[in-house]
């Protein structure tokens, strides 16, 4: 007998078909009704306490939208911010591009300087002790063992502002001084100094002595006409995995503005020119004036968070990159804000953190296996558990 032919049997499997299809159709609506009814309620009690939302999560593959609130409304983003800006640096400026420092001096051979010694900054944003004691070690191998002059930073790479002027309302602790020749992020035992070149002539003068290179300070001595030694720095790659996992301001400003050939505002375009030319998003959606996300005049969506997500996720030539940067959820040598053991290796995220601002932004994967891309912003008043309070419940979802 031909089971095909078999009129009974065909009615068979249709009506089979039509109950599976409307079985599941009702299961997903009820899921979606059910996912929607605890996202509705967790919004609609912030938004009574005066805090205002953007969420949203989509499916990373096919770009569905499962479920948000508010999801285009632009908020203060805080340091989600650095999830953008470093995206467009690293597809601009490719992964394994690194910035030159030059130093001058004029040297003969005879152990001695005869010049001052220059040091031209380009914006690299780690020349920390440890990279400049190698230099220094460098220059002790040529010979030198006396500096007739004096240490000179030539900082004309970036104008002379050396602070953004939209961090105002920032707390001063968190604003660093930008100048293209900065040593150890601008800090001194852990607290931010206010004069680059006195941090880089104390910090440099000590290495050179402890290896044995005497500075005599000579006011005689002559500008320098020949390169020592150019200082290359790491690769953007290791430079945005700092930016990202320690979230380091001081660094992601320091790039954005040598992207700018040392302007902020023409940084700022080139971020915002990328964003229009590759993803289609205007100005209005990367409202940033900064990489940081220092100033409260940033404007981001949940929307627009997760649409740069996914097109990362799909760049074959940066995403790898740009996505092991972000901060792993029990993945990290370093303490986390918040360490939930059911997310172990399952979230990786950028977070952001201002007064009256809270934000996360990042890559989910649920129980089943399937990846999500999501982004929450909260302004106001509100708690480390009104952020967490979402994200935990999308991580329970299957």
């Amino acid at each position: 007998m031909k089971i095909s032919g078999d009129p009974l049997l065909k009615i068979f499997l249709r009506l089979f078909l039509f109950l599976n299809f409307i079985f599941s159709h009702d299961v997903y609506a009820q899921t979606a009704d059910s996912l929607n009814s605890g996202l509705h309620r967790w919004a609609t009690q912030l938004e009574a306490r005066g805090i205002r939302v953007t969420a949203g999560i989509w499916d990373i593959k096919t770009g569905t939208f499962i479920e948000g609130h508010q999801e285009s409304r632009a908020l203060i983003p805080a340091s989600t911010t650095k999830a953008v800006s470093t995206y467009a640096l690293l597809k601009s400026l490719k992964p394994e591009s690194t910035i030159e420092t030059e130093v001058f001096g004029d040297f003969d051979g005879d152990s001695t300087v005869t010049s001052d010694v220059v040091f031209k900054g380009s914006g690299d944003p780690f020349l920390v002790s440890e990279r400049l004691w190698t230099m220094v070690q460098e220059l002790k191998g040529k010979g030198i063992r006396r500096i007739q002059g004096s240490l000179v930073f030539d900082q004309s790479a970036f104008d002379t502002q050396r602070y953004n002027p939209n961090w105002i309302g920032t707390t001063r602790d968190t604003t660093p001084v930008i100048q293209p020749f900065s040593i150890n992020f601008n800090r001194e035992g852990g607290r931010l100094v206010t004069d680059a070149n006195q941090l880089a002539r104390t910090t440099l003068t000590e290495i050179f002595e402890d290896n044995g290179i005497k500075i005599l300070g000579d006011q005689r001595a002559k500008t320098p006409s020949r390169k020592l030694l150019t200082l290359t720095s790491p690769p953007l790659r290791e430079l945005v995995a700092s930016i990202n996992k320690y979230s380091n301001n001081f660094m992601v400003e320091m790039l954005v503005k040598r992207w700018g050939e040392g302007r902020w505002p023409a940084g700022i375009k080139k971020i915002q020119d990328f964003y229009s030319t590759q993803l289609k998003l205007s100005p209005a959606q990367i409202a940033i004036v900064d990489g940081s996300g220092l100033s409260k005049d940033n404007r981001l969506s949940a929307k627009t968070l997760v649409t740069i997500l996914r097109a990362a996720w799909f760049d074959f030539e940066v995403g790898p990159e740009y996505i092991s940067s972000l901060k792993i959820e029990g993945g990290e040598p370093f303490k986390l804000r918040r360490n939930d053991p059911e997310l172990t290796r399952r979230l990786r995220m950028k977070s952001g953190y201002l007064n009256q601002t809270r934000s996360l932004t990042g890559y989910l994967q649920l129980k089943n296996g399937d990846i999500r891309a999501f982004a929450v912003i909260l302004n106001g008043p509100s708690t480390e558990e009104d952020l967490w309070d979402v994200i935990e419940r999308w991580a329970d979802a299957s």
